[in-house]
């Protein structure tokens, strides 16, 4: 007693498949898609540049407090020292 072997549909035709091995379906592909790394559509060899500017900057210990600007913008209201940490 012989099996017929299992095929799946293609663009290209009916494609046998090996004994206990399924099928990649397209969630399996997704998946993949969602796994790999972000890369950029127009030189996927470029480095990313580090986000180390403005808001993100975290060697930079110069800024200061948003609340601390607005109160010190006041009329009124003292001068915050800069050398006085929290």
């Amino acid at each position: 007693m012989t099996k017929t072997p299992l095929t799946e549909p293609t663009p290209l035709g009916d494609q046998m498949l090996i004994a206990g091995i399924a099928p990649i379906t397209a969630h399996d592909r997704l998946m993949l898609r969602a796994a790999a790394p972000i890369l950029p559509k127009r030189n996927p060899d470029a480095a990313q540049k580090p986000c180390d500017f403005g808001l993100f900057d975290l060697d930079d210990r110069d800024q200061c407090d948003l609340i601390d600007f607005l109160r010190a913008t006041e009329p009124g209201a003292p001068t915050p020292d800069p050398l006085q940490e929290d």
